[in-house]
């Protein structure tokens, strides 16, 4: 540790060695009206976070009131971005919501959820290197900054990138490392624990992406132990908000009144209607039975109480009898559909029902040009490949807002293009770009797994040649209170299981392994061996929804739908690029009126064209090549001779192209004079039987006339 008084400004430094580089810690007076707040250096890539709590409680509140922010500054990759009249930054770019979204899901299970003022954790990326993420070093600088801050929190936490390159895993990889890699998770842990995943892979067994969590922890525990010590040297005393206690008779007067009425009806198997409908019914003659006993002020704690038996029962009925609410055995999946070819216009589309969760998947094939571009302050990227997820209110049966997408459209939808992403072609072997929309139907629990399945049914059915079919499964888990060795695990789980549970475990995958996993959990942290047991009971869901995805479509169809355009591919030589667009465009422009084609040519002289039908593509292909002809030696043309001199005849082979008949290769004999075998304007047949250093054809006549002949 260092410490330094520069100009007034107060700073403590303290540094330790993380995978052979330096990471950094800064605290400073430079927001010191904030409840706590550090500086993280990583390389070149510095990220400050920052914790606030509000001094007075939010009242009327039934939730704890976290809001976790991840805000990019152009600057920190040292360029002017954003919107050509606005230069400076505006709504959050999706990396940022979802890094939001993730280091929400790494902080909040270690809070007292009874809190209710409002925290606000802000972490703020100043400056990015090319090697160094500033996601990960965000997550950490956010757990300093809240365990050394005055904010009560049970951290701090670790976390870490790992990737896999040649088959080898690697703690944080750079960018070079990153692009040779076939697994990308993020890993969040404490304790011995690991409490948040997020990642995808390239069809990975399930053994590595369990070897990359034993393999993680050591490395989090060192990450642990660094903030720990900074703690015990500059960690404000926690200064806790008032928590109102329930009355002590709350306890007794539940067990007397409600206990066996809660465990009756959550001991009976119901739809997701009748669940809420019943359990709405069982609060409210609670809250008044505790109202009229214990006074007006207990019914905030009445209901609060309320749910925290819900989830007691529910842990109990699960652990003790394997009883779910709805009587499925715990590795039960709920009754499933798949259709494709739902609707009649579009160019794929797939239907994919588990139990009450229905979601329809539509696939759009576009051109090259209809590629998104994402501009982040890391970089501006090209996608070919894109999944956007819909949840209207009438998905559960509400009423609300539609517009633009929140945070868990944006969250769901990520994850399912992440999970597809893996086993969608490259442009080279199909060249088109994809937009792949899930709309959500209906809903009762993981939404964003049913997308994974209803769109690999909507790709099959548009004719993208995929490398496999990809389902996805949502997994939960129900953890004894005394003893961490006694659990259930849950396949499928639905809206009171996600609600109540201790973890939502998503898992998408091919028949050869993983290609997407995410994790998030109300509970300290899972072993392991729990981790080992999820994937494992998992692996086995996924298989059996593959199977019904296969019996419906058993690979993509042969054809793409008569509604989808027509791509043709081709190379010319990019120097002739020129010649194709013309003067001010004008060529390019003709070909694309006389045809309808659309026609985009990148740098390297890769042409592609688009068109509505076939004959439209072909034709604007023709004209393109024939603008770019290059003839080869060897190849026999027919030709009009456009001059005559004395030592041979200029003969135009394609427009534009010419080249030369001298005199000695005009006939099979000797010739005198050059108009007794040719004059202007006569079409010939001539022969490319050279091509000089700079570019000249030589022809020949005698060469493709018949032998014998003599003219």
């Amino acid at each position: 540790m260092t410490n330094k008084i520069s100009n007034g400004m107060k700073t403590k430094t303290f540094k330790v060695d993380f995978n052979n580089r330096p990471l950094v810690a800064e605290f400073s007076d430079l927001t010191e009206q904030t409840n706590g707040a550090v500086i993280l250096k990583y390389g070149d890539t510095v990220v400050m976070a920052t914790v606030v709590m509000s001094d007075n409680q939010k009242e009327g509140l039934d939730y704890f009131p976290l809001t976790v922010d991840y805000e990019e500054r152009f600057y920190a990759v040292g360029k002017i971005l954003g919107g050509r009249f606005t230069r400076r930054e505006g709504r959050p770019s999706k990396e940022a919501v979802l890094n939001g979204r993730m280091i929400d899901r790494t902080l909040r299970p270690l809070f007292d959820r009874k809190i209710r003022n409002e925290i606000q954790v802000v972490a703020t990326v100043l400056s990015v290197d090319e090697d160094n993420d500033p996601d990960v070093l965000a997550m950490l600088a956010s757990s300093l900054a809240l365990a050394a801050s005055d904010v009560p929190w049970e951290g701090p936490i670790g976390a870490l990138r790992i990737g896999r390159v040649n088959e080898k895993l690697v703690i944080n990889p750079t960018q070079e490392e990153k692009e040779g890699s076939d697994m990308d998770l993020v890993v969040c842990g404490k304790d011995g624990k690991i409490n948040m995943i997020e990642g995808g892979a390239n069809q990975v067994p399930e053994e590595v992406i369990l070897q990359a969590f034993e393999t993680a922890l050591p490395e989090i525990e060192k990450l642990i132990k660094f903030q720990n010590d900074i703690i015990k040297e500059t960690g404000k005393e926690k200064k806790w908000p008032e928590i109102k206690e329930r009355p002590c008779e709350t306890e007794a007067l539940f067990n007397k009144t409600m206990r066996e009425k809660l465990r009756d009806a959550l001991g009976e198997p119901k739809n997701k209607q009748d669940h809420y409908l019943i359990l709405g019914d069982l609060e409210k003659e609670w809250e008044e039975i505790a109202t009229k006993e214990l006074g007006e002020d207990c019914a905030g704690h009445a209901s609060e109480y309320f749910e925290e038996m819900i989830d007691k029962i529910m842990h109990e009925n699960i652990i003790e009898r394997e009883q779910r609410p709805d009587g499925r055995k715990i590795d039960e999946i709920r009754p499933l559909f798949t259709k494709a070819g739902i609707l009649p216009r579009v160019h794929g589309s797939g239907l994919f029902y588990r139990g009450l969760t229905h979601i329809m998947s539509v696939a759009t094939l576009g051109s090259p040009a209809d590629f998104l571009v994402l501009e982040g302050i890391k970089s501006k990227e090209r996608k070919t490949f894109m999944h956007h997820y819909n949840f209207p209110p009438f998905s559960v049966g509400e009423t609300g807002r539609l517009g633009n997408p929140g945070r868990r459209e944006i969250g769901h939808g990520a994850l399912a293009e992440k999970a597809l992403t893996p086993v969608i072609p490259s442009t080279g072997e199909f060249p088109y770009t994809i937009r792949l929309v899930s709309e959500t139907m209906s809903s009762n629990g993981s939404s964003s797994m049913g997308s994974v399945c209803a769109s690999t049914l909507a790709l099959m059915d548009a004719g993208v040649p995929i490398k496999a079919p990809v389902s996805g499964i949502a997994m939960g888990l129900m953890l004894s209170e005394d003893d961490e060795n006694k659990y259930k695990i849950l396949t499928d789980i639905q809206g009171p299981e996600d609600h109540h549970g201790d973890t939502d475990f998503k898992a998408a995958g091919t028949e050869n392994g993983i290609t997407a996993i995410q994790m998030d959990i109300k509970i300290g942290g899972l072993t392991i061996k729990i981790l080992e047991d999820l994937l494992k009971q998992s692996k086995k869901a996924r298989m059996e929804i593959l199977e019904n995805i296969k019996k419906t479509l058993p690979g993509p169809r042969n054809e793409l739908s008569p509604y989808a355009p027509q791509i043709i591919t081709f190379n010319i030589n990019p120097e002739k690029k020129g010649m194709v667009i013309g003067p001010g465009g004008r060529t390019i422009n003709k070909i694309i009126e006389t045809t309808g084609a659309e026609i985009n040519i990148e740098e390297d002289g890769k042409v592609f064209i688009t068109a509505m039908d076939a004959t439209s593509a072909q034709k604007a292909k023709e004209t393109i090549e024939e603008i770019t002809y290059e003839p080869k030696v060897g190849e026999v043309f027919k030709g009009r001779v456009v001059k005559v001199m004395d030592f041979g005849a200029f003969v135009e082979i394609k427009p534009k192209i010419e080249g030369l008949v001298h005199i000695s290769e005009l006939a099979p004999f000797r010739v005198d004079k050059v108009t007794d075998i040719v004059k202007e304007g006569d079409s010939v047949n001539v022969k490319l039987i050279n091509i000089d250093d700079q570019g000249r054809l030589k022809l020949s006549i005698k060469q493709v006339l018949p032998n014998g002949s003599k003219k």
